[in-house]
């Protein structure tokens, strides 16, 4: 869906009515602990993206079947504040402040070597796609990964 310019870090918004149906939510908190350590381990406890090493987050990467509406999980990786904040960029915009955005919004253009323009039609991009999917009830998915073996 969308033509939109693959960049190495993008805003990834998940549907809304997709919201709080993920790995995270249906795992035991101590079971999420384990696998999102291992995950960090993988990574070498830095950032999957740009490398930042610090306070890590798992990040659930999800593929959308736009057809059949099958939000599927496709991995699990580690990502630094600011570019799990790109990514849930819907979310930063309601909670975080004003600073802390431009502070994403430079990130995102140092990472993928972006203007402050294509940044704007990625963004307006990621909301249409967010629009269109938001209108539909999703089938939950966790895939081949091996997290599925976890719940």
């Amino acid at each position: 869906m969308g033509n939109q310019k693959n960049f190495k870090l993008s805003i990834e918004l998940v549907p809304e009515t997709c919201w709080h149906n993920n790995l995270r939510s249906l795992l035991p908190k101590e079971k999420w602990g384990v696998l999102r350590k291992k995950v960090y381990a993988d990574y070498k406890n830095r950032c999957g993206i740009c490398g930042n090493t610090g306070r890590l987050e798992a990040h659930e990467m999800w593929q959308y079947d736009d057809e059949n509406h099958i939000q599927k999980l496709i991995g699990i990786i580690a990502l630094c504040s600011l570019c799990h904040g790109v990514s849930h960029f819907g979310r930063s915009e309601t909670v975080a402040s004003p600073a802390w955005r431009e502070r994403l919004i430079a990130h995102f253009m140092k990472i993928n070597g972006a203007t402050r323009g294509e940044f704007e039609a990625h963004r307006q991009e990621a909301y249409k796609i967010f629009e269109e999917r938001s209108q539909h009830s999703w089938k939950l998915s966790l895939g081949e990964t091996d997290m599925s073996s976890e719940i």
